[in-house]
């Protein structure tokens, strides 16, 4: 048992740091194997101190590294001699390096460097234009901290000196002061040494340090962990107080630092010390132990989409609950939300929900189309289920076929890597094995009658849905692709499947659907589209997402109108694109459809995600559905919810034009 020297209960998070549990102040009869002091306060730590003597157990000191929490989920514990405020334990006798502990660390070196990591990776790279020559000053120590004393001062004054001296034609910049929660402070040299050095500039609380590592050609610090990460980028760092780092032949170091030298390291063997022995790793999507590679991985994730797009951005005809929506799946970009898009003539990019109506040209801004993606939920989306993916698109949206979007572009211009046709090979696996579809929705099972040899599934859409509009020029209504089909094929088995909303209430019904009947063989409502798929030998559809599906299991698919997926040499097409001159496979279709076109929130966490780990959380969704249905109160809410809903995209439906 692990005492924590505070009266709080120690945060949930922390659990999985440690396999012994967790006990905080007072420990009524418990005596804790050793004692943890969370902050770095100089009075706690002397209790702390007095504690641990007390209970003759050892005091060690907890702190974030070498990531500071993440939008306040904890990533990462070093545990610390308690008093100090180095950000990992120095490691004076190291031990022996074993060939495959230098590889990795150089493999997590690589990693690092790929990823754009840092310590801090909340902020944004910087994105103006920089100087000539760089020089990059750390103010590490908050001014409120225990540790900016006068010898604090006296130090950084010191390294100001030095780096104006050596570098007298490069620009100085401070990188900002945070504290171990990642938090702003005004550091020693805003609050003491600013006016003593007039040129060096203080930079913005929220920048991401990569871009100026990169450029810097050298970095000065007293202990900062950015330090460290210079090294990692292999930088000159210029050390002015004793590190886990310094005095180790790699860093130039303070003359008047009379700290003992410590154990030479490589910068692999730093590495792995600092990376892998010191710390450890909490998942946030798993709430476990992990490895850093692991971790590394789910930041780069976090980096790469919260880069994706300006950081100012102005938004309309969002609803209050996808306004929520749409600043998580824009975070790294401030939102700006306008009432209407006539409201206002704004420089800034504008994020609109669907197709835009106006071509490119008549746009004076950038826009950002924003659509649900296609694995998407358990439950319809115009039933309000949360959304786990969406897509976005710059050049038009994904469903309207006269213009070209960013998946119809990525489909005809990239090169798909070995590695990601593999991924999406895995990804198709998952999907047909897990039963997994857009929604996720239906019960009744249905199996299709002995001795038949052709059946064939029409998917029914919201005729006033823009796909319909945008992607589909001649056959306008599900009516009209029933006759059609019962015409190209008499002697088949046609089973129709309705939309889910139209089934659901919440959408209207097409012109004349009730007459499907006369057209098909049999109607299901309530089907699981995945198991459904599983019986059927064709699916004929107008731009319904069911002939994607139907692709991924290897089902033949025939196109009335212009749906995404056609026009590759997947399907079976009476319409044509001129754009669309490639041939594609279905790895390579499911690679820019799945991997890289859509942003994906995980539901545990609320961040940005991979497909894989969005199909494993809709599975575990499912099945707590169907494992917990809900109570009474539960039922009456969503009765309300589904009458509200229901006559609002009924009115609406009424008001868009017909296709």
């Amino acid at each position: 048992m692990i005492g924590i020297y505070s009266w709080k209960r120690p945060p949930e998070s922390w659990s999985a740091f440690w396999n012994e549990p967790l006990i905080a102040r007072p420990f009524r009869g418990n005596k804790p194997s050793r004692l943890i002091v969370r902050t770095p306060d100089p009075s706690t730590v002397a209790a702390a101190e007095k504690a641990a003597v007390r209970l003759r157990i050892p005091l060690q000191a907890a702190r974030h590294a070498p990531f500071l929490p993440f939008e306040n989920l904890p990533l990462s514990l070093s545990l610390i001699p308690a008093g100090t405020s180095t950000p990992t334990a120095p490691t004076t006798t190291p031990k022996p390096p074993k060939p495959e502990d230098l590889a990795r660390a150089r493999a997590l070196i690589n990693q690092w460097r790929s990823l754009r990591l840092s310590s801090f990776n909340t902020g944004r790279e910087w994105s103006q234009p920089l100087p000539p020559k760089l020089v990059l000053v750390a103010d590490e120590t908050g001014a409120n901290n225990e540790s900016a004393t006068a010898s604090t001062a006296a130090r950084f004054r010191r390294l100001m000196a030095a780096a104006s001296a050596t570098h007298p034609d490069a620009a100085l910049w401070v990188f900002p002061a945070r504290n171990q929660e990642g938090l702003s402070e005004k550091g020693v040299f805003e609050a003491q040494l600013q006016n003593e050095f007039p040129k060096a500039v203080v930079l913005a609380q929220n920048i991401h340090p990569v871009r100026l590592l990169e450029h810097a050609e050298a970095v000065y610090v007293l202990s900062a962990f950015l330090g460290f990460e210079a090294l990692l980028w292999d930088k000159t760092v210029h050390t002015f107080a004793p590190s886990f780092y310094s005095h180790r032949g790699l860093t130039k170091d303070d003359a008047q630092d009379t700290a003992d030298t410590q154990t030479p390291l490589s910068l692999e063997e730093l590495a792995f010390d600092t990376l892998v022995d010191a710390p450890r790793y909490r998942h946030p999507e798993t709430a476990a132990r992990c490895e850093p590679e692991a971790l590394f991985s789910w930041l780069g994730v976090q980096r790469q989409m919260r880069e994706r797009f300006p950081t100012e951005l102005v938004a309309t005809g969002f609803s209050p609950w996808k306004q929520a929506l749409l600043r998580r799946f824009f975070s790294g970009s401030n939102i700006h939300f306008l009432p209407h898009a006539r409201s206002a003539q704004d420089p800034r990019t504008r994020v609109l929900w669907g197709s835009p109506s106006a071509s490119p040209s008549m746009c004076p801004t950038e826009r950002i189309a924003v659509e649900d993606g296609f694995i998407r939920s358990v439950g319809l989306g115009a039933g309000l289920a949360r959304p786990l993916s969406w897509v976005t698109d710059k050049r038009g949206i994904y469903y309207d076929a006269t213009r070209e979007s960013d998946l119809e572009h990525l489909l005809e211009h990239h090169t798909f890597s070995d590695e990601l046709r593999e991924r999406a090979k895995s990804l198709v696996s998952s999907i047909v094995v897990l039963n997994l579809t857009k929604y996720n929705v239906g019960a009744a099972f249905w199996k299709r009658p002995p001795h038949l040899k052709r059946v064939i599934l029409v998917p029914g859409q919201v005729e006033a849905d823009a796909s319909l509009r945008f992607g589909s020029p001649r056959i306008t209504t599900n009516l009209e692709l029933l006759r059609t089909v019962r015409a190209a094929a008499p002697e088949a088995f046609i089973v129709y499947k309705p939309h889910p909303d139209v089934v659901a209430g919440l959408r209207a019904q097409g012109r004349s659907e009730q007459e499907a009947a006369a057209w098909c063989d049999a109607i299901l409502t309530d089907a699981p589209m995945a198991q459904l798929l599983e019986e059927i030998d064709e699916v004929h559809l107008l731009t319904s997402l069911t002939g994607f599906e139907a692709l991924l299991r290897g089902k033949t698919v025939f196109c009335y109108g212009l749906p995404f997926y056609a026009g590759w040499g997947l399907t079976h097409d009476t319409e044509h694109c001129p754009r669309r001159t490639r041939k594609r496979s279905l790895e390579e279709l499911v690679a820019a459809t799945l991997l890289l076109y859509p942003t994906y929130l995980s539901r545990e966490t609320g961040l940005f995600t991979t497909p894989e780990r969005t199909i494993f959380e809709i599975t575990e969704w499912r099945r707590a559905r169907d494992a917990n249905p809900p109570g009474v109160a539960a039922r009456l809410l969503q009765a309300v919810l589904h009458f509200v809903v229901s006559r609002w995209n009924r009115f609406r439906d009424q008001k868009r034009p017909q296709n």
